[in-house]
Order: structure tokens, then C-alpha cells, then sequence
């Protein structure tokens, strides 16, 4: 909104004058929504009859027992015939550096700074690094980007990360790909971060306000348990479950979200706990994990579901692909967000959709159809011969959708 206000509104003819940043009231907004949804779920909880202990968890070692350990220190025992693993992922430490979430952060402390850095130095071209460099960098915030690799997101299909990266750059946001960080020091004013080339060579210092640490995150596991209780894990640290009962090698125990293999996203732990408790109860539960949609939350947004080009072609399956820029959708244009394109790849003789990419303003609401398209086997001329309201920004997705199937768009 306040980037918006600055330089969007101007251009509809919306003239604000002495417009400010109140961070304090942004932050305060933001505790108040999170506050409301946790609130929610407990009240979802006392509704469903759902016995709420807080507290640290862990295994006893003995079959269906639980230990807590309160915030008092106090320790109870609950005893149980399953249990349910889903205790997330926790920041990926980077040797060599002290996060005291007060100039050196993690994503939580970036979440919660007092004030709009000069100049953030983010480690890591990763999701959570980009999607808060791309915040603080709308907020005012000079924002450089060093990643070790000589790329972002390496898992991200190669024409949707080349139009994400270029739109990124006009932002403002500055890279410094194949290069390392060796150190991170704290000047009592701000940071000195000391990098060099990947490669080697000539190491180099940056200052900066703060220094965001992105380089990933970790299966939150340590305080568990697990050894004693039996449960097996992978050289990641990841439990190792069946993956169609989710049952870990520990009897009675199970185990979701990011702890176990697979992108560590919320939606895929949501249906992974769904899944598991509908077995448990005695019912049929399942995931389709090829139709699981992922999204970064920057400004365009990228999302995508299924395989990316580079997936397809060396898995050998016969392909075509089909692309339209938002620069050519009417909706894009006339809210003068256009940056971006929509990718579609199907199977060359069946049609069937294998992978569908997007960047743009609201990409993470508009491959919903194509999940649900891939959920039942459609084609992409099943997406191309549905009707979508003019002008919106989904005629985008037909558009491509019928750029691989007809190896033509209308409006192209």
C-alpha cells in the first residue's frame, strides 16, 4: 500500500501529498491479524472438543506417552494411543554467525524490526530471503541479495525465474550471486558483512543496517525425542515415513508437514494432517503431491504447480509449451501491473497438463484453477475452451492455455 500510495496511485490520478510511513501502526496491524486467526483456532479447538495442552512436547520412549514441559517449568504426562508429529522447521543456522535477532535476524526478527533499514544485507536468494527483501525493499530499504549459488531458485522453471529476477531487479533489489559470506560482524551501529566469490578470489566488505540470514530452514526435531522413542531419520534430519499412512518406524507415532520430506509449505501440511487423521478414524485419505501448488509472496507473486521444463525434458516425455505476458492482458494494463507471463506445458500427444507457471500480481490465487485442472486429468484445451471474465487477469491463463494447445493465443 505505502509503495503504492508513492507510485502507483499517482499514475490513476490519485495525488497524495506528505505521505509517511507509521511501521508502528503497520506492526501493530499485523499482531492484531495474527492474533485474531491463533485466537481462531483455539476457538475452533473448545468447539471441536479438542483438549489444548501448552507447552514442549516429547516423547517418552513408551508407546503413546507425551511428556510437556510448561512454560513454568512444570511437567505433565499425557498418555495416548497415536501421535501425531507436525512440529514444523526452524531457522538454518550459517556457521560462523550469531543471530541475535537485533541487527543480525533471522525471518522472525525481520518480521519485527523497529525500523526501516538504509541498507539490508539479505543472505540467501531463497524464498523467505526474497520474500522479505522484496517487503523491506517497498518500504524504503536499499536490499542486496547474496546467494552462493549462480542463480535463484534453482527449482523454479527457467522462463518463470528469468522474468521473476528481472522484475525484481527493477525493483531495486541489488544480487551478488556465486558469492559467500565468511563473516557477519556487529559495529555497534550497523553490520559489516565480509564476502568473496564463490569460486575464490578477493573477499569484500558491505555495510548495512541489518543483516537478514536466509539460507533455509531445518525439520524442528531436536527436542523430541526421537531416538529413544524409535523413530528413524534421514541424513537431513527429516522423519522417515511411510508416505501413504505417514507412519513413522516407531508404533503408534506419525509424522507431517516440514519434519517429513517434501517443500516445507503449510497447504501440504494441512493435507498431510487431514490425510493421516482420516486413516486413523478409519476412512481414505490421500495426496496427490504432483498437484500441490507452491507460491512466493513478493510483489509480483510466483507460483506453480507440477514439473518445470527443464523436469520434463529429462524425464524424456515429449512436451510443447505455451507462454502469455501479462503486458498483453487488459486487466494487467489497466492496473499497470503487467510484469510477468503465464507458462503452460503439456504433454505433446495427450495434452495433459504437466506444468503450469506463473508470475504476476495474484499468481497464487490464479493457479488454483490449474490444480484443480491437473486434479482430474484435464487437458490444457480444457482450460482454453473455458470461458473467463473480460477483462480479468485469469484471460491470462487461458491465453497460454491455448498458446500450448492451439500454438496460438488470441491476443498475441
Amino acid at each position: 500500500m505505502y509503495e503504492d500510495a508513492l507510485h502507483a496511485l499517482p499514475k490513476h490520478g490519485v495525488v497524495l501529498d506528505g505521505v509517511r510511513l507509521d511501521l508502528g501502526a503497520m506492526m501493530a496491524q499485523k499482531l492484531s491479524a495474527v492474533a485474531g486467526l491463533t485466537k481462531g483456532i483455539e476457538g475452533l479447538f473448545k468447539k471441536n472438543k479438542v483438549k489444548y495442552v501448552k507447552g514442549a512436547g516429547a516423547l517418552t520412549g513408551v508407546q503413546g506417552e507425551v511428556t510437556v514441559t510448561g512454560a513454568d517449568g512444570v511437567q505433565s504426562l499425557l498418555r495416548t494411543k497415536n501421535v501425531l508429529l507436525a512440529t514444523g522447521s526452524e531457522v538454518m543456522p550459517l556457521p560462523g554467525v550469531t543471530i541475535d535477532e537485533k541487527r543480525i535476524v533471522s525471518s522472525t526478527g525481520a518480521l519485527s524490526l523497529s525500523e526501516v533499514p538504509k541498507h539490508l544485507v539479505v543472505i540467501g536468494a531463497g524464498v523467505i530471503g526474497l520474500e522479505l527483501g522484496s517487503v523491506w525493499r517497498r518500504l524504503g530499504a536499499q536490499v542486496t541479495v547474496v546467494e552462493f549459488a549462480p542463480k535463484l531458485l534453482n527449482m523454479v522453471d527457467e522462463d518463470a525465474r528469468n522474468s521473476f529476477h528481472k522484475t525484481l531487479t527493477k525493483a531495486g533489489i541489488k544480487f551478488k550471486f556465486g558469492t559467500k559470506v565468511t563473516g557477519v560482524k556487529d559495529t555497534g551501529s550497523g553490520v559489516s558483512v565480509t564476502v568473496q566469490p564463490a569460486a575464490g578470489g578477493d573477499a569484500e566488505t558491505m555495510d548495512a543496517d541489518i543483516c537478514l540470514v536466509a539460507i533455509g530452514r531445518k525439520p524442528h526435531t531436536s527436542s523430541l525425542n526421537l531416538g529413544a522413542a524409535g523413530v528413524q531419520t534421514d541424513k537431513a534430519g527429516r522423519v522417515i515415513i511411510d508416505s501413504h499412512t505417514f507412519a513413522t518406524s516407531a508404533p503408534g507415532v506419525y509424522a507431517i508437514g516440514d519434519i517429513v520430506a517434501g517443500p516445507m509449505l503449510a497447504h501440504k501440511a494441512e493435507e498431510e494432517g487431514i490425510a493421516c487423521v482420516e486413516q486413523l478414524a478409519g476412512l481414505q485419505g490421500h495426496i496427490n503431491y504432483a498437484t500441490i501448488p507452491n507460491i512466493i509472496y513478493t510483489h509480483p507473486e510466483v507460483a506453480w504447480v507440477g514439473k518445470t521444463e527443464d523436469e520434463v525434458k529429462a524425464a524424456g516425455v515429449p512436451y510443447k509449451v505455451g507462454k502469455f505476458p501479462f503486458m498483453a492482458n487488459s486487466r494487467a494494463r489497466t492496473v499497470e501491473d503487467s510484469d510477468g507471463l503465464v507458462k503452460f506445458i503439456s504433454h505433446s500427444e495427450t495434452d495433459e497438463i504437466l506444468g503450469v507457471h506463473i508470475v504476476g500480481a495474484s499468481a497464487g490465487e490464479m493457479i488454483a484453477e490449474c490444480v484443480l485442472a491437473m486434479e482430474y486429468g484435464g487437458s490444457a484445451e480444457d482450460i482454453a475452451r473455458t470461458c473467463h471474465g473480460h477483462p480479468t487477469l485469469t484471460e491470462a491463463v487461458k491465453e497460454a492455455a491455448m498458446a500450448v494447445s492451439f500454438g496460438k493465443a488470441i491476443h498475441m
